[in-house]
């Protein structure tokens, strides 16, 4: 079968792999998914599937890529849109209270790939820490331009109660579990300038 057979020129089919993959890997989890549903879900043949990726393996770790990709460009984004320090970290926790609200919410996408490959030296193991300590730092960086000190240690607190919050939002309902998040990352904020020198804003957090 050609590719113009199977709906468009190769990278249109390799597009149609990756994105079955990723709606059926987020919903359901990897392992229980094997190549011939998502062969057969995506409309290409398997020498398809072998000319594009490797195997299942490198499937899943383009998918990880995408959604590493994607919350990247979602935190740029709001980095551009010039707001104030502050502002910008309330940005980025409104938009994934903003994701655990939203349909099919299925909890963290790393943390689930995570849970299923708890080995250390796995590709796709390595590939969730990639992703996480590049978030660990960004979040940091946001936390110490909003004035947090000690940042490393805002930072921390930050990535704990928004994995908190995706582990809860897909277990019950999120709005409230989104609020508390929400009231947490203004308790670090408040608490993280409080701290630093010549400050005497009140050190409270949030009831």
């Amino acid at each position: 079968m050609s590719a113009g057979t199977e709906g468009g020129s190769m990278s249109e089919a390799r597009a149609r792999l990756l994105d079955t993959a990723t709606r059926i890997f987020y919903a359901e989890g990897i392992h229980s998914v094997g190549v011939d549903r998502i062969i057969a879900e995506a409309k290409v043949t398997r020498a398809t599937l072998y000319r594009h990726f490797k195997g299942k393996e490198e499937l899943i770790l383009s998918y990880l890529q995408q959604a590493d990709h994607a919350i990247r460009g979602q935190v740029a984004a709001i980095r551009a849109q010039g707001l104030s320090a502050p502002d910008t970290v309330r940005a980025v926790c409104r938009a994934i209270a903003e994701g655990i609200q939203s349909s099919g919410f299925r909890g963290c996408a790393f943390l689930n790939a995570a849970a299923e490959y708890p080995e250390q030296d796995h590709p796709v193991h390595q590939a969730v820490l990639t992703h996480r300590q590049w978030f660990l730092e960004t979040a940091t960086q946001l936390l110490e331009d909003a004035g947090c000190a000690p940042a490393d240690a805002a930072g921390r607190h930050f990535v704990m109660l928004r994995d908190g919050a995706m582990a809860a939002g897909c277990l019950s309902d999120p709005k409230p579990i989104c609020e508390t998040f929400l009231r947490g990352v203004e308790g670090i904020l408040r608490t993280g300038a409080a701290s630093m020198p010549g400050s005497d804003v009140p050190v409270t957090l949030p009831g």
